[in-house]
């Protein structure tokens, strides 16, 4: 009966230990440490992705609803085309180990299976509206969220705390409530010729874009953003191209061009070159489920635009939708993501390319304190060690001395 009661004892001392803790921080808990210009920064440029998106989801609605213009794999390669002839352009003339002749020689078939995910996971989303309804998409599309998760957790050993989940959580609820509103406001547009296959191509893409996310994150953290976006637009261009000639060349042909049809085409283009520009930028500032929370407001951003092109009826269940999606992503990026090889209580932030830390403050001053505690140690540590050579010499000096006077 000993060991019991000293189980149940100690049980009972951790879980009072962990209550005490989280009054404590909830306690110390300073809003300014939490909410700092970095977690500004980090939702600014989430939400510019956001809206590169929306100018996409814009431009291809009016190619589609006024130019009758349904060619995905064409649209997809002009973007790809424009990263290939920037990034792949760069990597040929790099030197060493980043030249593309050496990138291709070591990697050439993870980035042919890359550009091949990404490629089929825009095809997949695009193809789903013509089997299945727009709320049907927004909420199956919200699938890449659980499986970037999950793939973290696998391939980044990131390891999540509960107060994520609450946050992925609470951006599902938003999400929950933008298509509460659509269903309100009559908005439930596409097809539903078949539905069972719409809504498996939406979650094989909501799949194939956590992969390529994952994969995102790696190479921009661990390699340079410039060689993902130089090995994505070359096998990206080429996967496309064979795609757009075997698919779509009965489509690309019946197209009545007229400079409001390549404008179109040209500010689709554009949006996404630069979403995908700068995606790593934001990636490489957070991580790739912090940018797929940001990007759960653009399908709202288009909603707010179709209000004033499309004459969409507006529901006040939007705004709340946003703000919701925002307290969300929010309370995600407050607390940072350990990798199972840290301790979350002691573990080390990174340093971003400008210098500052990615996480809050109250963690930047744990790190000054530790700096400073090993640098007084060391230097306690130094002068011991320089007292104790003192004394050895003073003492050596002594036994010279008497042996000097017995001789």
């Amino acid at each position: 009966m000993a060991p019991d009661q000293s189980e149940d004892v100690s049980k009972d001392l951790s879980s009072g230990s962990q209550s005490r803790g989280l009054m404590q921080r909830i306690r110390t808990f300073r809003p300014k440490e939490v909410l700092t210009w970095q977690l500004a920064r980090t939702l600014a440029m989430g939400q510019g992705l956001a809206g590169l998106i929306c100018g996409t989801a814009i431009s291809s609605q009016y190619l589609a609803s006024s130019f009758h213009v349904n060619t995905p794999m064409m649209q997809s390669f002009l973007h790809y085309t424009l990263l290939c002839l920037t990034y792949t352009t760069m990597l040929l003339c790099g030197t060493g180990e980043g030249n593309i002749l050496q990138i291709l020689r070591k990697r050439w078939w993870k980035y042919l299976l890359l550009g091949l995910v990404d490629v089929e996971a825009n095809y997949a989303v695009v193809k789903a509206y013509q089997y299945t309804t727009l709320t049907s998409v927004q909420l199956l599309d919200c699938f890449v969220i659980p499986v970037l998760m999950l793939l973290s957790w696998w391939v980044l050993k990131a390891r999540y705390r509960p107060v994520h989940y609450v946050a992925v959580c609470i951006c599902l609820m938003g999400v929950g409530a933008m298509v509460g509103a659509d269903l309100l406001a009559g908005r439930d547009q596409g097809s539903t010729s078949n539905i069972l296959l719409g809504d498996g191509l939406v979650l094989i893409s909501a799949s194939l874009y956590a992969v390529s996310n994952v994969c995102q994150e790696y190479t921009v953290k661990n390699l340079s953003r410039v060689e993902f976006l130089g090995m994505v637009g070359l096998f990206g261009t080429i996967i496309s191209t064979i795609q757009m000639v075997v698919l779509e060349r009965k489509e690309i042909a019946a197209i009545q061009w007229s400079w409001q049809i390549g404008l179109l085409f040209a500010a689709y283009a554009l949006c996404m070159y630069t979403l995908y520009s700068c995606m790593p930028i934001v990636v490489k500032l957070s991580s790739a489920t912090a940018v797929n929370l940001s990007l759960l407001t653009a399908d709202l951003f288009s909603l707010f635009c179709g209000v004033f092109l499309f004459q969409y009826s507006f529901s006040g269940l939007y705004l709340v939708s946003l703000v919701i999606i925002l307290i969300g992503f929010i309370t995600f990026n407050a607390v940072p993501t350990p990798t199972d090889h840290t301790d979350p209580a002691t573990a080390s932030f990174p340093v971003c390319e400008d210098g500052c830390y990615r996480y809050p403050v109250a963690y930047q001053n744990d790190i000054i304190k530790q700096e400073v505690a090993v640098g007084v140690s060391t230097e306690g540590e130094a002068e011991e060690w320089r007292s104790d050579t003192e004394k050895r010499r003073s003492g050596r000096c002594k036994e010279d001395v008497g042996l000097s006077t017995k001789m």
